[in-house]
């Protein structure tokens, strides 16, 4: 299996990287064999930025490429292309154990100085064992304006064998003189289609409901995986879109106000059960903790850490959780304005199809724009930090008087 399998929709894109990795495999070859660097226009340089929308596999293009940097297949001296999919390079860069590639995500809103200042240290190192040093930035978006700096710094001068690949949803959200310097390449959000294909190739997903769940996310590899292998965020789902059912009343706006509230809160503790048990179980064991005993002196501040990364990471999950409903919420009045216009529906209701209909023929389009600018407004209001209940509150209530 090549590392591009995965990447769905970006022939385009794969290509590009495809012959990135080619030039980067020419120079390293040449250089192991003491003979100078192969000359003509090259398509390999140091910084790369991958931007596109969510979904549309700016993490998987990222590793794919590490991947390909790294393959070391002989193959390749027979003119195969690198990123085989099957060698050891290839193998431990894909499932994250190649000594390296470093691949930062977090689950925090932001990413600070220190851990910035971390990767430029190892990015001045030379590769261990493999044939570049690779750091992968899944979240540069959530760089601060101070580790953005200190970035720049690295990526202004950087070691002759390191590559820094970093992930954004568009150029604006890095800073200008970081953009500056690399390499971009836009990805676009894959076919439904395509999408409904990879969940049935790699996860084994019913057809069916694989086409059902691409359509429903628009096209998002991520959401759409989640959503065929999860019957409670299908669940969650359906009752975010049964919403506009049920803002009859003031009484009922409130009610279907809490609900999504708690929904959130629910998704974002089924995640947290997931990973919390886990790290803490590993820092305790790293520690020499042991279970039924006390840990032993000076580790309760590493421990209290945690702690606290887990307390933020919560309340980032479940912003995002939030978020995500409230972007199901208005694919939900897009299908309605668009039954309303006489054009093509059932883009982004997947499964909700009847409510689209009884929404639809009750209400006016210039009724539904308003209620799709309430969704908007709510989630603007979010991202200064309203109080989550109130802000939904204000939308379903503005649903209701649209």
């Amino acid at each position: 299996m090549a590392v591009w399998d995965d990447l769905v929709g970006q022939d385009r894109v794969a290509a590009q990287l495809t012959a990135a990795a080619r030039d980067a495999d020419a120079y390293v070859t040449a250089a192991a064999a003491g003979e100078p660097a192969p000359t003509g226009g090259s398509s390999m340089t140091h910084a790369w930025l991958f931007t596109g929308p969510p979904g549309s596999g700016l993490a998987t293009a990222a590793r794919a490429f590490a991947a390909a940097l790294q393959c070391v297949s002989p193959d390749r001296a027979l003119g195969g292309a690198p990123g085989c999919g099957f060698c050891d390079g290839c193998h431990t860069t894909l499932v994250g154990t190649h000594a390296d590639v470093r691949i930062v995500r977090t689950d925090l809103l932001t990413i600070g100085v220190k851990e910035t200042r971390d990767l430029v240290r190892r990015a001045q190192l030379s590769p261990a064992g493999g044939r570049w040093q690779v750091i992968v930035l899944e979240d540069a978006d959530r760089l601060t304006e101070g580790a953005g700096n200190v970035l720049l710094k690295a990526v202004e001068e950087p070691a002759p064998r390191t590559v820094w690949l970093l992930c954004a949803p568009s150029t604006e959200d890095v800073l200008p003189t970081i953009r500056s310097r690399c390499r971009q390449l836009s990805l676009r959000t894959p076919p439904v289609q395509a999408v409904a294909d990879l969940l049935i190739r790699r996860d084994g997903v019913d057809p069916a409901l694989a086409h059902d769940c691409a359509r429903a996310t628009q096209g998002h590899v991520g959401r759409a995986r989640r959503l065929a292998t999860d019957e409670r965020a299908r669940a969650r789902r359906t009752t975010v879109l049964r919403i506009p059912l049920r803002v009859d009343g003031v009484g009922g706006c409130l009610k279907a106000a809490q609900e999504l509230i708690d929904a959130a809160t629910e998704d974002a503790k089924q995640m947290a059960e997931e990973l919390d048990g886990k790290e803490t179980e590993e820092l305790r064991a790293a520690l020499g903790g042991s279970e039924g005993k006390r840990m032993p002196r000076g580790t309760a501040g590493a421990m209290k850490e945690l702690e606290d990364r887990q307390k933020r990471r919560a309340t980032r999950t479940q912003r995002d959780s939030l978020d995500l409903a409230l972007t199901d919420l208005t694919a939900f009045y897009r299908d309605v304005l668009a039954r309303q216009l006489g054009t093509a529906v059932g883009v982004g209701g997947g499964g909700a199809d009847d409510a689209v209909a009884e929404v639809a023929a009750s209400s006016r389009p210039e009724q539904t724009l308003r209620r799709m600018e309430a969704v908007l407004a709510c989630r603007e209001a979010l991202d200064r930090n309203v109080a989550p209940l109130l802000a939904v509150e204000a939308m379903t209530v503005s649903l209701r008087s649209a």
